[in-house]
């Protein structure tokens, strides 16, 4: 099959849009990427996605579902012509979306109990309308349902291109958050362990962003941080975050380091007289540091360190993390062969693929669901859309 992966991350940047064809085989899934494509939001879109995520009004939050829907269809197109191809030659889309709340430790609700939820927008119905294409959405709250916590869901990609059969591996995204994927030595998903270690590009583009009164919005390529020396007292502040302290399974999002967490720290900078580069070189190191808290839960050594997301160009934020694995060695997605941009949009058309062929998507032991779930809601392109899975297959 011929699959478009949709994916949007926390900072709320753009729209991810891989093309993938996906083969299977006695060995499982072979996966080639054929075409990559970024779709950026302007930067006034980003900001209402950013408020609308913080305390957005059932309207407004309406109106971008319905506004992302047709983004999501662009990227999804832009791709496509990228790859020389028509819409007619794709088979299926995986849209992740735009989440815009995340409630993954359950709200108590009187005569129910604690009820766990989340929540990405770019309505479905928009994309395959306008695609002619059939599309699957939705992917985490069949997770919830299950008791899990609807993240991450990668973990399960992670296995099938990155596992190797003697070295032991963590694999790091560095999105809007950081998670990480530990992979032990062999083969499938036995053993796997998976989880959101804390913040990453979302506190230093916020500080970013707000210390130029929205003229930047991030620190390219980690240049500032890389200018400064992160400040030791701030540093074990940030570290005792209870978010770094708290067990697996677990995931979080911009509920816990969005917009509050920046105006602490930019509380901090303006009662100690911190220069931008000191708070982006600490914020940097704590992400790094917060990284390594991963081998808090990890049962066996780690071999390499392999990172991808938008985070892989922060030179700052590598060379930490290159500290803090040492003598383990540090690489990217890229230098594997795989786009470290691109992964996790490649990643969402496999989990697309893999919810039509009736292959459940989620990694229990990794989400802290009671079983494995088959994800997504499927949105048909146009009558036939069953028989041309099934051929296609």
């Amino acid at each position: 099959m011929k699959v478009v992966g949709l994916m949007s991350g926390t900072s709320g940047d753009g729209v991810d849009a891989a093309l993938v064809e996906i083969t299977r085989s006695r060995k499982g899934l072979d996966i080639q990427t054929i075409a990559f494509h970024v779709l950026p939001y302007p930067r006034s879109l980003q900001q209402r996605i950013l408020t609308a995520s913080a305390s957005g009004s059932v309207a407004e939050i309406c109106h971008l579902n319905a506004l992302l829907g047709e983004w999501f269809a662009n990227a999804a197109l832009g791709a496509i012509r990228t790859a020389g191809l028509r819409p007619k030659d794709i088979d299926l889309i995986g849209s992740h979306g735009q989440t815009v709340h995340h409630l993954p430790h359950g709200v108590k609700d009187a005569g129910v109990g604690s009820i766990r939820s989340t929540l990405q927008i770019a309505e479905p119905a928009v994309i395959a309308e306008r695609t002619g294409i059939t599309t699957v959405a939705d992917f985490r709250p069949r997770d919830i349902a299950a008791g899990g916590q609807g993240a991450p869901l990668t973990p399960g990609v992670h296995a099938l291109v990155f596992r190797h059969p003697r070295r032991a591996r963590l694999v790091v995204n560095l999105g809007g958050i950081s998670n990480v994927t530990y992979l032990p030595r062999g083969k499938g998903v036995g053993g796997v362990s998976a989880f959101d270690t804390g913040p990453a590009n979302m506190v230093l583009d916020g500080l970013m962003y707000r210390a130029t009164n929205g003229r930047v919005s991030m620190d390219r390529d980690g240049r500032l941080a890389s200018r400064g020396k992160p400040d030791g007292r701030l540093l074990t502040k940030l570290l005792a975050h209870p978010y770094l302290l708290k067990q697996p399974p677990k995931s979080t999002g911009r509920e816990m380091f969005g917009a509050p967490m920046v105006e602490e720290l930019a509380a901090i900078q303006e009662a100690r007289q911190l220069s931008i580069e000191t708070l982006l070189a600490t914020c940097s190191r704590w992400t790094a540091e917060s990284v390594g808290t991963a081998r808090r839960w990890i049962q066996g050594g780690i071999d390499e360190v392999i990172v991808g997301g938008g985070g892989v160009r922060n030179r700052a934020i590598m060379a930490h993390l290159a500290d803090v694995f040492s003598p383990a060695p540090v690489s990217t997605f890229d230098a594997l062969g795989w786009d470290s941009k691109a992964f996790e949009a490649v990643a969402f058309a496999v989990l697309a693929y893999q919810t039509v062929m009736e292959q459940c998507g989620n990694v229990p032991a990794v989400t802290g669901a009671s079983h494995p779930a088959l994800l997504g809601c499927i949105v048909p392109g146009g009558p036939g859309w069953m028989r041309r899975l099934k051929l296609s297959s």
